[in-house]
Protein backbone atom coordinates (compact mmCIF):
# COMPACT_ATOMS: atom_id res chain seq x y z
CA UNK A 1 0.00 0.00 0.00
CA UNK A 2 1.19 3.45 -0.86
CA UNK A 3 0.98 6.29 1.60
CA UNK A 4 -0.55 9.52 0.47
CA UNK A 5 1.56 12.59 0.76
CA UNK A 6 0.09 14.79 3.51
CA UNK A 7 1.33 18.00 1.90
CA UNK A 8 -1.08 17.83 -1.00
CA UNK A 9 -4.23 16.67 0.75
CA UNK A 10 -7.16 19.07 0.81
CA UNK A 11 -7.99 20.51 4.17
CA UNK A 12 -11.61 20.51 5.13
CA UNK A 13 -12.88 23.07 7.53
CA UNK A 14 -13.51 26.76 7.77
CA UNK A 15 -14.28 29.01 4.86
CA UNK A 16 -11.45 31.33 5.91
CA UNK A 17 -9.04 29.27 3.86
CA UNK A 18 -10.78 30.48 0.70
CA UNK A 19 -10.26 34.18 1.45
CA UNK A 20 -7.30 35.97 0.01
CA UNK A 21 -5.59 39.11 1.25
CA UNK A 22 -6.33 40.87 -2.02
CA UNK A 23 -9.96 39.82 -2.28
CA UNK A 24 -12.63 42.47 -1.84
CA UNK A 25 -15.03 42.23 1.07
CA UNK A 26 -18.69 41.58 0.39
CA UNK A 27 -19.71 44.52 2.56
CA UNK A 28 -19.62 47.95 0.99
CA UNK A 29 -18.67 51.10 2.87
CA UNK A 30 -20.63 54.13 1.76
CA UNK A 31 -20.32 57.75 2.77
CA UNK A 32 -22.70 60.63 2.29
CA UNK A 33 -21.96 63.26 -0.33
CA UNK A 34 -20.28 66.23 1.38
CA UNK A 35 -21.84 68.64 -1.12
CA UNK A 36 -25.43 67.41 -0.64
CA UNK A 37 -25.81 67.99 3.11
CA UNK A 38 -27.33 71.06 4.75
CA UNK A 39 -25.20 74.22 4.82
CA UNK A 40 -22.80 72.77 2.25
CA UNK A 41 -20.73 75.21 0.19
CA UNK A 42 -22.07 76.36 -3.16
CA UNK A 43 -20.27 74.94 -6.18
CA UNK A 44 -19.22 77.94 -8.25
CA UNK A 45 -16.18 78.82 -10.32
CA UNK A 46 -15.59 81.87 -8.10
CA UNK A 47 -15.50 79.75 -4.92
CA UNK A 48 -11.85 78.73 -5.26
CA UNK A 49 -11.41 77.31 -1.73
CA UNK A 50 -14.01 74.62 -2.40
CA UNK A 51 -12.67 73.79 -5.85
CA UNK A 52 -9.09 73.36 -4.60
CA UNK A 53 -10.22 70.57 -2.25
CA UNK A 54 -11.21 68.48 -5.26
CA UNK A 55 -8.04 69.04 -7.31
CA UNK A 56 -4.80 67.11 -6.90
CA UNK A 57 -1.35 68.69 -6.69
CA UNK A 58 -0.88 68.13 -10.42
CA UNK A 59 -4.09 69.99 -11.25
CA UNK A 60 -6.19 66.93 -12.03
CA UNK A 61 -9.74 66.50 -10.77
CA UNK A 62 -9.98 63.85 -8.03
CA UNK A 63 -12.36 60.98 -8.80
CA UNK A 64 -15.72 60.35 -7.18
CA UNK A 65 -14.51 57.10 -5.63
CA UNK A 66 -12.02 58.98 -3.49
CA UNK A 67 -14.07 62.08 -2.63
CA UNK A 68 -17.46 60.31 -2.31
CA UNK A 69 -19.26 63.12 -4.15
CA UNK A 70 -22.52 62.16 -5.85
CA UNK A 71 -22.72 61.79 -9.64
CA UNK A 72 -24.65 65.00 -10.29
CA UNK A 73 -22.49 67.10 -8.00
CA UNK A 74 -19.33 65.64 -9.56
CA UNK A 75 -20.47 66.71 -13.03
CA UNK A 76 -21.21 70.23 -11.79
CA UNK A 77 -17.91 70.33 -9.90
CA UNK A 78 -15.99 69.28 -13.01
CA UNK A 79 -17.69 71.93 -15.11
CA UNK A 80 -16.91 74.68 -12.57
CA UNK A 81 -13.28 73.57 -12.16
CA UNK A 82 -12.78 73.71 -15.92
CA UNK A 83 -14.34 77.19 -16.01
CA UNK A 84 -12.00 78.38 -13.27
CA UNK A 85 -8.98 76.93 -15.09
CA UNK A 86 -9.93 78.72 -18.32
CA UNK A 87 -10.27 82.02 -16.45
CA UNK A 88 -6.90 81.34 -14.73
CA UNK A 89 -8.39 81.47 -11.21
CA UNK A 90 -6.79 78.14 -10.37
Amino acid sequence: MKRRNKKFQKKKGSSLNKLSLFQKNDSKFSRKCPLSIKNSPIIDYKNIEVLKKYISENGKIISTKITSVSYGKQKKLTKEIKKAKILALI
